[in-house]
């Protein structure tokens, strides 16, 4: 498994690589034969089903090491300057910060103006107190 850390613009991109999901298929397809032609075999083949469950979840674990560092660093879940636009409801442009109408059509932007929640970063519109992706509140 690959983990990319990579300086962007707007921070930080992490990409975790594609596990061999074919290996792990092969592996436990091979302990499902040996299973159905005689069940004592489950006996012989029970640490390469356990290896190959522990690989299943590395990929979450990883996350979970990343997500901890990245917070015990002090890392903000703010959206940068390039990013955090408002996008008008009447004709969908995008409008920078701060602007009261859409600079397209005119149209009053009001309460469209999101912000992310501070515990997991997710972004919420004002109107929202709970955040819809980790149900804390905002």
């Amino acid at each position: 498994m690959a983990v990319h850390l990579q300086n962007v613009e707007d921070g930080v991109s992490v990409e975790v690589g594609k596990q061999a999901w074919l290996g792990i298929a092969a592996s436990l397809g091979v302990s499902t034969v040996a299973a159905l032609s005689n069940p004592w075999n489950l006996l012989n083949r029970l640490d390469d089903i356990a290896q190959d469950i522990e690989y299943v979840q590395l990929s979450e674990n990883v996350w979970h090491v990343l997500d901890t560092t990245a917070r015990s660093l002090g890392s903000g879940f703010e959206l940068s300057e390039r990013l955090n636009r408002y996008i008008c409801d009447y004709c969908t442009t995008p409008n920078p910060p701060g602007e009261s109408l859409c600079i397209a059509c005119g149209a009053p932007l009001g309460d469209i103006q999101p912000r992310t929640c501070r515990n997991c970063g997710y972004v919420v519109y004002k109107q929202e107190n709970i955040c819809i992706n980790c149900g804390k509140p905002v």
